[in-house]
């Protein structure tokens, strides 16, 4: 239970429906000792949000605990950003926290609190058929998460409930006035990364790693075509697709088409040079399907607010292949690539 209003009505649906529920919130993240202390608190892991959290449990009378999971979330997500951003990357910490975190972490303690399941706010659905257990698009597709789910396995998903997959996001918020959540029910959401409350990665990284600019300097700026521009700031301020804050002009708009970490140089090109036909996919983890052996048709989403575009995935070595039909653009490496048959995620993997 972050303390939001997802979280807490899924509580509440669960416990009228006649779960015995225990509310968990989980602290991941301590801005005071992490170069934010001027900074208030923000999001899931603010003593407001706790508070919230708790206000639901004791309304409905079940119990609710706060367990401290900062150790394995600096570990296995924040270490992990840093090291994506070094390697020329752009991650998606939220995609890892679900897989090593909110999942992996918590049906540990499921189990020592004698639980049979774990339960999110996500908007998805879930079934099992044909021995699966298969996540599949939710009914508000503005507000689908399917993507960000791709990373659980079947362990995962066979003791996980959904129980907003059917509802509107307006219907949540509704459910949430009528139980005498008024505040919750006009919460605003947020979407920035959760150990960064003002957005701005770049800062994050200087304030994280010792000798920052020092480490990772000035280096070659150029254009696809091997003309010098000039210099960058440092590689691991740049992503894929980036048009703003490149301080170089040439006449026409200009994107990062290439970071490479080994010389120091970030290549710019136009827009028609972000286009590619295919990618390559690691760590790939089959949902709908055990496996497959001859090419598949799916529909592919390359980052969160895709729409997704139609391609052909296979077996290649250890990866998968993407072969798209219709070229894409800022394929972007550390992102997340997820298939889709229908509204069903067919597997999913990261964009090397």
């Amino acid at each position: 239970m972050s303390g939001g209003i997802d979280s807490s009505v899924a509580a509440m649906l669960l416990r009228e429906q006649g779960y015995q529920v225990i509310g968990i919130t989980m602290k991941t993240w301590d801005f005071s000792s992490n170069n934010y202390s001027s900074r208030k608190e923000t999001g899931c892991c603010s003593l407001d949000s706790i508070n919230d959290a708790r206000e639901v449990a004791v309304k409905y009378g079940f119990p609710h605990y706060v367990l401290d999971f900062r150790n394995e979330f600096n570990e296995l997500i924040v270490n992990n950003f840093i090291e994506e951003y070094l390697a020329g990357h752009t991650p998606n910490p939220c995609v890892r926290c679900n897989t090593f975190i909110k999942w992996d972490a918590l049906l540990k303690k499921a189990d020592l609190l004698g639980c049979d399941f774990i339960a999110t706010g996500h908007y998805v659905k879930i079934r099992h058929e044909n021995s699966r257990y298969i996540i599949s698009k939710g009914k508000d597709d503005s507000k689908d998460q399917s993507y960000v789910l791709w990373g659980l396995t079947q362990e995962n998903l066979k003791r996980t409930l959904f129980p907003l997959g059917n509802y509107l996001k307006s219907d949540i918020r509704e459910i949430a006035r009528k139980n005498g959540f008024d505040n919750l029910a006009k919460k605003r959401e947020s979407y920035e990364i959760c150990f960064i409350p003002d957005n701005n990665y770049r800062c994050f990284l200087e304030n994280n790693i010792q000798n920052f600019k020092e480490k990772y300097p000035e280096g070659v700026l150029k254009l696809i075509d091997g003309k010098i521009l000039g210099t960058h700031k440092g590689y691991p301020n740049y992503t894929i697709g980036q048009r703003k804050g490149l301080e170089v002009a040439v006449g026409y708009p200009i994107y990062v088409v290439d970071i490479d970490p080994v010389t120091n140089t970030v290549t710019l090109g136009k827009k028609d040079d972000l286009l590619k036909q295919e990618l390559f996919v690691k760590d790939f983890n089959p949902v709908k399907f055990t496996t497959f052996t001859e090419p598949l048709e799916v529909l592919t989403k390359i980052r969160y607010k895709d729409k997704g575009t139609y391609s052909s995935i296979e077996q290649y070595n250890n990866q998968i292949k993407v072969t798209f039909f219709n070229k894409v653009s800022a394929i972007t490496p550390g992102q997340s690539a997820v298939f889709y048959d229908g509204d069903d995620v067919v597997g999913g993997g990261v964009i090397v």
